[in-house]
């Protein structure tokens, strides 16, 4: 904070905050406390296939995460009930 800014006066001043995030950030976060959900398995497929390319990235955290999330998204589509 430079010396030319003012400081936060009132209630705004009890306020925390945070740096800017992006909208990814924000989708993670809030994505991070989810258990289930429940979508159609086209939308399935089509994330799957999303992130298939990664599965070959040169960065092997890429790689692992992306190899975890696509296990996910085929045992979710082999697991779907009929229909679905």
């Amino acid at each position: 904070m430079t010396s030319s800014q003012q400081l936060p006066r009132g209630l705004t001043s009890l306020i925390p905050t945070a740096p800017a995030t992006t909208p990814a950030e924000k989708a993670a976060s809030q994505l991070l406390h989810l258990r289930e959900a429940t979508v159609p398995v086209p939308v399935l497929a089509a994330a799957a296939e999303l992130i298939a390319p990664q599965l070959d990235d040169p960065d092997p955290a890429t790689r692992d995460a992306a190899g975890a999330v696509h296990a996910h998204l085929l045992a979710a589509i082999e697991d779907a009930p009929p229909g679905r």
